[in-house]
């Protein structure tokens, strides 16, 4: 309470009549990144107390849709659903409020209970955005943005690779919003891939056209991949470099013959 009423951004929520401090990062994050635009269906992931519903709806006015294991008090012109977001029912009821066409952006403040070690709560953590991407993975639009809190630490990197795996813009954000000595981070996730192949993958195939800039073409599943440095007829070993929502880049790592 005592470094609350210290807070700037604490004040300001309490002026404007926010529910939470959180709410300003919310605001930061999306004129950083443009993740929210007017009309777009929102998902927030575990919602409580709705601070980030709040700015959501203002920034947006679409369909607003809050999603938690307590109770979250109305806010009009927001939806919300008490639910666990790893359970296939909650993901269905999220389905039946935004459509099957899925949400345009996905966000996630939550975090674990903290026990104070930091090596467990830094595991809660990524568990638990991990549950968010995998939610997220199954509600958004192809082209979708996602935001979602990460504390740092050693098992940081591998998430956001993850996310980078299922995204064309991958970035780490710290918002002015919160706290200087906070560990918290925020990842976004720009333009969802729904591609068949990541980065990553290995392809065995053979060079049967040329793009018009003299890169090989292949299809993998019927998504075009490019192949740069081999003529028409070659059998080569393939390794995906880097995946747009249309199209990929790979590189030859071995000849087949």
């Amino acid at each position: 309470m005592a470094r609350d009423r210290r807070d700037t951004y604490y004040w300001r929520a309490k002026d404007e009549g926010f529910r939470s401090r959180a709410a300003y990062k919310l605001f930061q994050i999306n004129e950083k990144h443009n993740i929210i635009k007017p009309g777009d269906t929102i998902v927030d992931l575990g919602a409580a107390p709705g601070g980030w519903l709040e700015v959501a709806k203002k920034l947006s006015d679409g369909r607003i849709v809050g999603v938690d294991l307590q109770r979250i008090s109305p806010i009009e012109g927001v939806e919300t659903i008490k639910g666990d977001i790893t359970s296939d029912r909650t993901i269905e009821k999220i389905l039946e409020m935004v459509g099957e066409a899925g949400a345009d952006v996905v966000i996630c403040d939550a975090a674990p209970n903290l026990s104070g070690n930091w090596s467990l709560d830094h595991a809660r953590s990524i568990d638990l955005t991990t549950s968010a991407l995998e939610c997220a993975k199954k509600i958004l639009k192809p082209g979708g943005n996602f935001v979602v809190k990460v504390f740092q630490g050693d098992m940081f990197k591998d998430f956001l690779d993850e996310v980078r795996n299922n995204f064309t813009f991958t970035r780490s954000y710290s918002p002015k919003a919160s706290r200087s000595q906070s560990a918290e981070i925020y990842v976004i996730g720009k333009k969802f891939l729904t591609s068949p192949v990541r980065r990553g993958n290995e392809f065995e195939v053979e060079i049967k056209e040329l793009g018009s800039s003299g890169d090989g073409a292949v299809l993998i599943d019927n998504f075009v991949v490019f192949v740069k440095g081999v003529e028409l007829g070659d059998r080569v070993r393939i390794k995906i470099q880097d995946v747009k929502p249309n199209f990929a880049f790979a590189e030859v790592i071995g000849n087949l013959e």
